[in-house]
């Protein structure tokens, strides 16, 4: 009588192709979550103008003018969004819109506690705040997701 001898284990080509494709999935999984968390981010940076936009607006219906806010400097954005936090609390109808902000993206960070806040993008990074008399409306910028000023993923709220 034959008794036949199986050796039940995995080879190590067979563990390495299992190792492989487990690294793979993992990649792809990795990617999706990246790209689907900046969609969410920048769905958010929509919302966050858009409240501002309409906070800018109230604000132009009780002045009849818009904060001036000419300088196009990015090291100067924290100066700029502390300006625009302060021209839209002096006036009531801004301010209700301006408290409808997650508490996430209105900090004192650059600023002493006798200085307004500031507004952030959902990326950490302070928003910058822009208006020349004679445009049509105010624009708001993002860094974006490289959090760098100036570059080709900046976000703009025209």
């Amino acid at each position: 009588m034959k008794t036949h001898k199986y050796k039940h284990g995995l080879t190590l080509v067979e563990m390495l192709i299992v190792v492989g494709v487990i690294a793979l999935l993992t990649t792809m999984v990795i990617g999706i979550a990246a790209r689907i968390d900046n969609q969410s981010k920048e769905r958010c940076l929509e919302c966050t103008c858009a409240l501002l936009e309409f906070a800018l607006q109230e604000y132009c219906e009780c002045t009849g003018k818009f904060p001036e806010q000419p300088e196009k400097d990015f090291t100067n954005a924290p100066l700029h969004s502390e300006y625009l936090c302060r021209e839209l609390h002096l006036m009531p109808e801004s301010r209700e819109v301006l408290g409808k902000l997650a508490d996430s993206l209105v900090k004192n960070e650059y600023g002493t506690v006798d200085t307004p806040s500031e507004i952030y993008d959902p990326w950490g990074t302070v928003l910058d705040y822009r208006y020349v008399p004679g445009d049509n409306f105010p624009e708001l910028i993002s860094a974006g997701p490289d959090k760098i000023f100036g570059t080709a993923d900046d976000i703009s709220s025209r």
